[in-house]
């Protein structure tokens, strides 16, 4: 008969290499893509055989939407070390879009996979049940903070929680994924040290000012000030 300990011992060394494995296949599917990244290549880099990790995994498409799972769950386990309880609205929202910010800014590997898997069109992320239920929390963390600022007269515009969630998240990972694309043009890196405290209070003040109407503009309807319509953007 098997000892207690021996069997935890095992299931210990077999969390660590799938917890091994799933590092190193992040790293190999956000350099090269879905399709270009190989399992072999992850293999040699462990140095274990590609049977092994299909042991743990069982496919290619298996392995790459643990991956993702894996991403997406730091990223929400993050969100929610925001206390909304002992926060009030202003600084609540400021706290999650800088938060956000600083997550992005540290797990580039991330943006690569949610830029691969947009390509994708979200192909493997819609055949996750762990990820289906994945974004609740975070809609749910805004949500409190949005009626808490309604209540208190903070916040004066009506804002929907996922159009919150992406105003934060647009200006996170636009400024790492484009960063190339943008330096190219416009001869700015967004990721060079000397601009990050700038861009970190930027996207912080622009939700909030957003939220207390400071655009000319709160509860919505596409009017200017005073009921006027709204003018046309310039070119």
């Amino acid at each position: 008969m098997t000892s207690q300990p021996a069997t935890t011992e095992r299931q210990r060394d077999a969390d660590r290499t799938r917890a091994e494995i799933l590092k190193v296949a992040q790293h190999e599917f956000a350099r090269h893509g879905y399709a270009g990244a190989r399992v072999d290549e992850i293999a040699a880099r462990m140095r274990t055989t590609k049977r092994m990790i299909y042991y743990y995994y069982g496919s290619k498409e298996r392995l790459y939407i643990a991956v993702l799972e894996k991403a997406y769950a730091e990223v929400r386990a993050a969100e929610r070390t925001v206390d909304v309880e002992h926060l009030a609205p202003v600084e609540a929202i400021r706290t999650l879009a800088q938060l956000t910010f600083d997550h992005h800014d540290a797990h580039r590997d991330f943006i690569q996979l949610v830029a691969i898997e947009n390509i994708h069109q979200a192909e493997h992320i819609r055949k996750s049940q762990a990820l289906a239920g994945l974004a609740t929390p975070v809609l749910d963390l805004i949500g409190r903070i949005l009626d808490a600022g309604q209540e208190s007269g903070d916040f004066v515009t009506e804002a929907d929680a996922i159009d919150v969630h992406m105003m934060i998240s647009s200006f996170c990972f636009f400024r790492v994924a484009n960063q190339h694309t943008f330096g190219a043009l416009f001869g700015r890196d967004m990721t060079a040290p000397e601009h990050r405290a700038r861009l970190r209070r930027m996207v912080g003040e622009m939700v909030v000012g957003y939220l207390r109407g400071e655009g000319g503009e709160s509860g919505g309807g596409g009017t200017g000030g005073e009921g006027r319509p709204a003018p046309a953007p310039s070119a």
